[in-house]
């Protein structure tokens, strides 16, 4: 019989909807139940792409004699981490401040007040590596709560204390300059792998929020280094298996420092990020890999991550069918010689084990390898290659594919609106302009309600019961500013605007300017979540910081300036101690450093060609934050347009910064000239 996650709408949940385990969602009548029984909570977070969730889940969750222990002795709560992202980093906090480390999926034994005071992760069926099996640790908590309940007390006591003591100093409100901004770029140089590209060692991730602002920087200051830093990342990361040498798009991290074997899921924020930034990385320098790599990433999202409402699904999984019927990571992905001679012939095939580096040993498992571009040798047929990858990723098709995680998260769909529109514009591709059209359409009418509150997620056109967090609202936010810079609509100013006043009155601290996660009427958690730190996706206090940068480029608000500058005192005090970690957070001061500049390009009407082309040059300004509004003169769509004459009867491009504005220009190479950075 299903059990009560039968009826939500996240996948991750509906996957649990036939354990043997009576689950709850997370839910104030969960915590009423255990009191009523007087027994613990088990708590359980994960996400539907997540490897080892699905495994702890096919080991435990499934078997009969645990679920009935787990379900005699405590009311067992599961969450996606993906819908209560407030929920996850509150009891990660603890999980991280106890062990010292985390990951999922995470297991925290909690009172029937919410108070935590056991912890872990993944616990194996039976005892390995030093660590108990998960029927031992259930029955030693149980056990810890029947005999030894005031000692159990006493240390969820401790531990909320403890949470609730660990605030960390925000910095003075006041935002970073060049000085903390060259600090940062040093800092990220001493981490900088210069044989493989990236930071640090394995596992590596893409630093996609770490790219922009070195771009940027590299923009406004002329740092050689930083944009070498740039390009040889992107480059060896496309060039590695992290990316889909096939179908396009990247994998979440590498387990290598070589970006050879990835961990195979695919998340749409990273493909967003990403997307972005091989498309700045193109306009920055020309690059023809940087162009391949931001359009085939775009195409992917679109292909594959599309629903038919018009958003985007959350991922899709690394596990798949290998065609024996067992699930396995990367299945799906990775090819060995004699695949490769079933689907293109022994001639073809030996040059396609060359080009995409295949070997007989196999550089994943199973004498398999990951397909990656290990040298550009030259001599290949270009034609013949391209000939190569379409017969393979045709093939590759006919596999079983992934599983994918059809939820549509607000914040996510906002960045990959961002990206398709801005890629769109450079490249000519209405299409995926239109694509992020439809995706800003569904959140418009499906998440925001009449006050412009955000829901967090939707999933087949229902929108879910978790409200927004902040990164919902400044992802968002962010993508709707994109939106009406390319294409001239204000109508998404507005709507951004209508968010960000959400961040000023519900989010943020009115006395140090300090921007909490969650809303100040959010349902109350034993710690009320805040985390300026960028890690997987940029931190929703560096993306409000930066959306609201923007909006008051936009729109001359003092309010929304402010509020701005106080959120990036953060920046001020972590860029030169951690830079890889507030790498969105940089690239916003950039943009605060450099202005940002304001750009007014008006024409004589929608089917003015030359405006267009000056709008198009505006857009391509590597000008950090650069905000550009595009419009018929006269037009009363952005407030940048106003008062806004054509010169000599031909579409004009206004440039101002700090309150100072260059004579309006006709020619498009002075507007390049001006936007150069």
């Amino acid at each position: 019989m299903p059990n009560r996650l039968a009826h939500e709408t996240s996948p991750y949940l509906l996957q649990h909807a036939d354990n043997p385990v009576d689950w709850w969602p997370w839910s104030a009548e969960a915590f009423e139940e255990a009191r009523r029984r007087g027994v613990p909570v088990h708590l359980s977070v994960g996400y539907s792409s997540c490897h080892w969730c699905h495994v702890l889940a096919r080991e435990s969750f499934q078997d009969a004699a645990v679920a009935a222990y787990m379900n005699d002795h405590f009311v067992n709560i599961k969450v996606d981490r993906e819908e209560r992202p407030d929920v996850d980093a509150v009891y990660m906090e603890a999980v991280q401040a106890a062990t010292g480390q985390g990951g999922w999926p995470m297991t925290v034994f909690l009172t029937p007040e919410a108070e935590p005071f056991y912890f872990g992760t993944y616990f194996p069926p039976e005892p390995r590596h030093g660590m108990p099996s998960f029927r031992q640790v259930l029955e030693g908590v149980a056990q810890a709560w029947t005999d030894r309940r005031d000692e159990v007390a006493e240390v969820a006591g401790k531990i909320v204390r403890d949470l609730a003591g660990r605030e960390i100093s925000f910095g003075d409100s006041l935002a970073p300059g060049e000085q903390e901004l060259s600090q940062a770029l040093l800092g990220l140089t001493r981490e900088y792998d210069p044989q493989r590209g990236g930071f640090g060692g394995a596992p590596k991730f893409p630093p996609s929020m770490v790219i922009e602002f070195l771009l940027r920087h590299h923009a406004r200051t002329g740092a050689e280094g930083a944009l070498q830093m740039a390009r040889d990342t992107c480059e060896q990361m496309a060039r590695g298996g992290i990316y889909d040498q096939l179908g396009g798009g990247f994998a979440r991290y590498s387990v290598d420092r070589d970006w050879i074997v990835p961990h195979f899921e695919k998340m749409l924020y990273d493909n967003a990020l990403l997307c972005r930034a091989y498309a700045h990385l193109w306009r920055a320098t020309g690059s023809e890999l940087a162009r391949r790599v931001a359009l085939e990433t775009a195409d992917f999202m679109v292909r594959e991550l599309r629903t038919e409402q018009g958003g985007f699904a959350s991922a899709l999984d690394a596990d798949s069918d290998d065609g024996a019927g067992r699930h396995v990571e990367g299945a799906y992905y990775a090819w060995t010689p004699a695949q490769l001679t079933d689907v293109l012939g022994e001639e073809d095939a030996e040059l396609a084990a060359r080009h995409f580096g295949v070997t007989e040993d196999g550089t994943f498992e199973h004498g398999s390898s990951v397909l990656q571009l290990p040298r550009e040798d030259g001599l290949s047929d270009a034609a013949k290659i391209e000939s190569i990858r379409s017969r393979l990723f045709r093939a590759r098709s006919e596999r079983p594919a992934p599983g994918r995680d059809d939820k549509v998260v607000a914040a996510w769909n906002g960045l990959a609106i961002a990206a398709l529109a801005e890629t769109g514009a450079y490249f000519d591709r209405p299409d995926l302009v239109d694509a992020a059209l439809a995706a800003a359409d569904l959140l418009v009418r499906l998440h925001l309600d009449d006050q412009a509150r955000i829901a967090r997620t939707s999933k087949d056109g229902h929108v879910g019961a978790n409200a927004g967090v902040l990164e919902d609202y400044a992802d968002v936010a962010e993508g709707f500013l994109a939106l009406a810079s390319v294409t001239g609509e204000g109508v998404w100013l507005e709507f951004a605007g209508f968010l960000l006043d959400h961040v000023l009155n519900r989010f943020a601290d009115a006395e140090s300017g300090a921007l909490y996660d969650t809303a100040a009427d959010a349902e109350q958690l034993i710690r009320r979540p805040q985390d300026p730190t960028d890690n997987a996706v940029p931190s929703g206090w560096t993306a409000a910081a930066g959306a609201l940068l923007g909006y008051a480029a936009q729109t001359g608000s003092e309010p929304h300036r402010t509020a701005a500058e106080r959120a990036l005192g953060v920046v001020k005090a972590l860029g030169p101690r951690v830079p890889r970690f507030i790498g969105w957070g940089l690239a916003a001061a950039e943009a605060l450093l450099d202005g940002p500049r304001e750009v007014a390009v008006v024409g004589s009407g929608p089917d003015d060609q030359a405006a267009k082309d000056l709008h198009r040059t505006a857009l391509l300004g590597t000008a950090p934050g650069a905000v550009v509004a595009f419009g018929a003169v006269g037009s009363d769509e952005f407030p940048l347009l106003a008062d806004r004459p054509l010169v000599g009867g031909a579409p004009t491009a206004y440039v101002c910064r700090g309150f100072t504005c260059d004579a309006p220009t006709t020619d498009p190479e002075r507007l390049r000239d001006a936007l150069s950075g």
